[in-house]
């Protein structure tokens, strides 16, 4: 952590992936709106949708397209099950993808829940100057994932280096002629 930098708020969208949740039970997304919220950063918008992979890949795409929000952490849908579709609505939308996030939240995982931490797809990615974080549906795994990771890596104090220094890049290839 710099002491001398100055905190930069992200504003990050909130999408929870279910077909059973309600705004009222959704445990999971209230857990991130709590944290994001507490570490001063912005909920600019939050929904719940149906797992069904073009709804999902289309909201994705909508606030990538947003230049009000710059990251969306989605929470649902990530283990196995048939119903399971939101890694491949993520990676239908990634532009790259932040290959090491799913292995860093796996030896996160594995402290907590041990071996049960393989049945999870968390994946992360980058489209359209956006970050694109895909947790597992469990307040736990929610919580794990911004306190040991997100928490950091969106802390423009976070050294020795962060996502949120390297925002401004992020879609320079969109830019150049």
């Amino acid at each position: 952590m710099s002491d001398t930098a100055e905190f930069i708020p992200v504003r990050i969208a909130v999408l929870t992936v279910s077909d059973t949740r309600q705004l009222a039970d959704d445990k999971s997304g209230q857990t991130l709106v709590d944290r994001i919220t507490g570490a001063g950063h912005q909920v600019v918008d939050r929904k719940i949708i149906a797992d069904e992979r073009a709804q999902i890949a289309d909201q994705l795409r909508a606030w990538c397209a947003d230049d009000g929000v710059d990251a969306v952490i989605s929470t649902g849908g990530t283990g196995l099950t048939g119903r399971d579709v939101t890694v491949e609505a993520h990676r239908d939308v990634y532009e790259k993808e932040i290959d090491a996030f799913g292995t860093v939240f796996t030896i996160v995982s594995m402290q907590k829940i041990g071996t049960s931490a393989v049945q999870s797809r968390a994946t992360a990615g980058v489209a359209q100057g956006t970050y694109l974080f895909a947790l597992p549906g469990s307040p736990g795994a929610c919580k794990d994932a911004w306190d040991e990771i997100l928490c950091k890596q969106l802390d423009y104090r976070h050294r020795p280096c962060n996502f949120v220094e390297i925002m401004p890049r992020l879609d320079e290839h969109l830019r150049r002629k």
